[in-house]
Parts: structure tokens; sequence; C-alpha cells
């Protein structure tokens, strides 16, 4: 009875001192029960050791009783909501580990050691998540590599799909890319071989006859059927694409789709993006309503809706349709804050310093996450200037795209991060932030290059540049040497993206101990026609139009 008595006397605070309160209350309690009541006090504190026990044995997880009375963060940055991140299984944490420390209590306990460990709360598959597709029973997934899926990426009833057949392709993939590749000469020369090679053009010449036996119109039953199904699925299901174009440009985007489900999918395991509920889908963006394409870090009583509204001039972001046109009715804004550096026609560009206007920078770039995938900085943004450039109409100036620069780049980045608005792609108005981002360099007589690594369309949108560029300089060049140093000083380009643009264009040879640049007539008067084809418009940067000065300090 004394030893009993004593393990109950043993107690201990939260911060390590004796309650003495509550140590004579317990004194009090054992005294008056009976020997009946004993053993089951007994068989508690044994749990709690146990449980103490399995804490120890794993230390990533964080004890009531530690020193810190702050709860810990969860990565997002909010306090933990569940048993999966705090473990709160001992009452009193330093109570269990006196006890623990006690080898008399140790010896007691021996023949619990056998019973197998509590397991983490997180350790469990969550199954009440639900596909969101209707009629979708969760199981199977679009890769081929799972059992069930819980987003529309990787939803086989979504893509018209059934989960076997998943598994067939996902089969099918894997052969293929199991086969033997012969492998390529290697040479230190890489700039000697331009030229591509027979096997690079016999595969050409069989996707140009694939894509010539694709039939030209549909007919009228298949348009029927496609428009049936279009009617009775809605945004549900994803439209019939067969015979739409060839089948191995459709096995192409099969393959995509199946990557990007699986780094969805990667994501997801990973707690970056939550189980089908924690990635915004849509924003009504002004006059828009734009389907996302990545995750955004936004706070996540936003991300979990699903769908989100953002205020076109002050970027910020809203729950419902309710509080977006009280807002509007309410905003002042109609153009981005900071000073307007170019203006021509209705198109503006605006210079914002992420110091002095730090909520609307932070507001950008998350917007902007939503549709890049490599950009990790969306808060620290007072190192940054942003340059952001408008369309002006009756109503205001409306966002088309930005890219920022630092204040003080080491190796003279002239873009950190650039972004053209989904609905305002494919016109023309990527070239012109790529321009203007030169422009500023050539006005501070600096050397200037984007920042690595590019996007997957960034680095398109630039290749092209490059290309339109080099191709201008070689029209109107007259002399009979060129040197890269001359191109790059005249451009403001950075030399090793000048060689790189002329090794795709097969414009640089090596001879004889040398790097000779060739002037490719066919090139030129290709680029030549488009030119003249496209006639003046309005998608090109005038260095007449800016009023800019290079800030101090740069």
């Amino acid at each position: 009875m004394p030893r009993r008595r004593q393990r109950v006397h043993v107690g201990s605070g939260s911060d390590g001192t004796e309650d003495s309160d509550s140590s004579a209350e317990r004194e009090q309690t054992n005294s008056s029960e009976s020997d009946g009541n004993m053993p089951k006090r007994t068989r508690l504190t044994r749990a709690s050791l146990r449980l103490s026990q399995s804490s120890q044995d794993t230390p990533d997880v964080k004890r009531v009783g530690d020193h810190d009375e702050s709860p810990p963060l969860t990565p997002t940055g909010n306090a933990p909501s569940s048993e999966s991140e705090l473990d709160i299984s001992s009452p009193n944490a330093s109570h269990d580990e006196s006890l623990a420390k006690d080898p008399a209590l140790r010896d007691s306990d021996k023949d619990l050691s056998h019973r197998p460990k509590r397991r983490r709360c997180h350790e469990t598959y969550n199954f009440n998540m639900k596909c969101p597709t209707p009629g979708c029973n969760s199981l199977g997934h679009l890769t081929g590599k799972h059992e069930r899926h819980f987003a529309v990426s990787g939803c086989p009833l979504y893509h018209n799909l059934s989960a076997d057949e998943c598994k067939v392709k996902a089969s099918t993939r894997e052969k293929h890319e199991e086969e033997p590749k012969v492998p390529e000469e290697s040479n230190r020369h890489a700039t000697r071989h331009q030229t591509p090679t027979s096997k690079q053009t016999r595969y050409k010449e069989q996707v140009n006859e694939m894509r010539k036996g694709r039939n030209s119109g549909l007919p009228k039953e298949q348009k029927e059927k496609y428009m049936e199904h279009r009617q009775s699925h809605g945004n549900t299901r994803e439209p019939l694409l067969e015979n739409i174009t060839s089948e191995y440009d459709l096995e192409l985007f099969r393959k995509a789709q199946a990557r990007a489900s699986e780094d969805l999918e990667k994501l997801r395991i990973q707690g970056q993006i939550t189980e089908g509920s924690n990635m915004i889908k849509t924003i009504l963006f002004g006059r828009y309503e734009l389907d996302t394409w990545y995750h955004s870090p936004y706070p996540e009583e936003y991300a979990r809706l699903g769908r989100l509204y953002v205020c076109e001039f002050c970027l910020k972001y809203m729950k419902s349709q309710t509080i977006l046109r009280r807002h509007m009715a309410k905003c002042v804004w109609k153009h981005p804050p900071g000073d307007e550096v170019y203006r021509k026609g209705a198109i503006s560009v605006f210079e914002v310093d992420g110091k002095k206007n730090k909520i609307y920078c932070q507001n950008l770039c998350l917007l902007a996450k939503l549709f890049l995938d490599h950009k990790t900085l969306y808060y620290d943004v007072e190192p940054f200037l942003f340059y952001v450039m408008t369309e002006a109409d009756n109503t205001g100036c409306h966002l088309v795209g930005y890219f920022s620069k630092e204040k003080n780049s080491f190796l003279n980045y002239n873009v950190s991060c650039i972004l053209t608005m989904p609905q305002y792609m494919r016109q023309g108005y990527g070239k012109m932030l790529i321009d203007f981002s030169y422009l500023l360099s050539k006005v501070e007589e600096k050397v200037g290059s984007p920042e690595r690594p590019l996007s997957d369309l960034g680095l398109i949108s630039y290749r092209s540049y490059w290309k339109e560029v080099l191709l201008r300089y070689m029209y109107n060049f007259q002399g009979k040497e060129i040197s890269i140093k001359e191109i790059s000083q005249e451009t403001a380009v950075n030399p090793v993206d000048i060689v790189s643009t002329l090794q795709s264009l097969q414009m640089l040879k090596y001879w004889k101990g040398k790097h000779l640049v060739l002037k490719r007539q066919d090139l030129i008067d290709e680029w030549k026609a488009k030119e003249t084809k496209r006639g003046s418009n309005n998608k090109t940067i005038d260095p007449n139009s800016l009023k800019w000065t290079p800030p101090k300090g740069t």
C-alpha cells in the first residue's frame, strides 16, 4: 500500500514543480479509498506509462508538457486542429516522464512491453473524401498507379475512361519507356553537329505522316454524339476528343494529363495540397472567370472554398460574390499603385515598389502563383520592383501582366518573375513585357538576362523573342564580320542567351578552331515575310514613350 501511494504522490505540475494543493488532495483521497479501488488506479498509471514511452520513441511529435507555451504551427501558419499534429494522449507529460524514470515501475510493467505501439493519427487513410465528379465512387486513378483518387485531375470517369482502361494505358506507357534506346555519339564539341540525326529525321517524317492521316472534319453523326455528350454532362465530364486530332497528338495529350495528375498526387501525399479540397479551382477576376493551373498558398479559409473572388484593381481576394460587389462599390482604385513610367495608346506600365506597396505586391504574387509552377516567393516583396502592364478603357486600367525585378541584382538579372494573365495570352503581350525589360536594361546601360529556372511558357516566350531580335539584327546588318559582343551591347541580351539561340537556329558553326556565325538567308526571309504579314500593330514597345530613370542604388 505505501508503494502505490507513493506512485500517486510523485505527480508534478506542467512546469516541473510539485503542486502542493493537488498533492494534498490526492493524499486525502488515497487514505479514504478502499483496497478495491487501488488496482484501477494502477491500470490508469500503466496506460500513461505506455503512452509516455511511445511518445519518447517518436521524437518528431511534440508533447504538451514541454516548456513551449505556444502551440506549434502547421505548414499553413495556423495552430494545429487535430491530434495528428499534436500529441495530447497524456494529460500530464511531466508526470509520465517521472514515472518512466522509476526502475520499480519499469519492472512492474515488463509484461506490457510486447504490446504494439500506438500509431499516429495522420497515418490512417482518409476514406471520407470523395471525388467531386457526379456518379464517381473514387476508385481507380488516371495514372493507373493508385487505387483511389480524390480530385478531378485523377478521375477516370471525368476523362471518359474506366479504372481498368487507365491501368492498361499505364502498362503500355511503361513498356514503351522501358524499350532500349540506342546511345548517341558523345562529342565534346557540341556545336559541330547541328543537323538532325537520321533517327530524328525518320521520327519527324513518321509524325508528319500520322498527322496527315487525320480526318479533316467530323461526320454529322459524331457531331451529334459530341453535342449530346456535352449537353447531358456539361462541365462534369471532359469533352469527347476522339477524331478531333490525330492519334499521335491525342496520345501526347493523354500522357501529359497522366503526368500532371501524378505530380498533383505527389503534392497531395507530401501535404502541400489537401485531398481534393484545399486548391482554388477558379477565380472571378473582373469580367473573366479563370481556371487555375497550380496551387497558391492563399490562407486556408479562402483556399478551401475552391472559388475565389478577386478585385481586378487592388487585387484583394474575397469569399463570395456579395462581398466582391460591396467592395467594388467602395473601391477607389482604378489603376495599380506607383508611378506610370510608360504609356502609348491604351497600354500603360506602372512601376510599383514592393517596400512602399507591400500588400498589393503580395496579392499580385499570390495571384501569379495560380498560373506559375516555379514561383517560390510570395511575401518577401520588399527587395523587388514590380512593373505592371495594364490596358485602359472607360472603367479603369485592367491588369494584363507584370514582371518583377530585383533592386540590386548581383548577376544583372532584369527579370525575376514574369506573367501574362491567361485572358491576354497569345496576343503579343508577353513579348511586349520581355521587350520592356530589355528596354530598361538599355537605359541602365547593362546586359540583362531572366532569372532561372524559367517556366515552360516563359522559356517558349523568351526563345521566340531572342530569335526575333537576332534575325532583325542580321537583317539590318551590312558588315562582313559579326561579333557576339557587339550584338549583346546593342540588344542588351546576355551573350550566353545569344549563343544558345544561334545554336538552336543552326547559325553557329565550329570551323578551324573558331566559332563562326552563319547568316542564314532563308530564316531571315521567313521572318521578314511574317513581319510584313503581321503589319503595324500596337503590340510593340516604343522607346520614346518611356519616361523613366534608373532608381538610385541600382
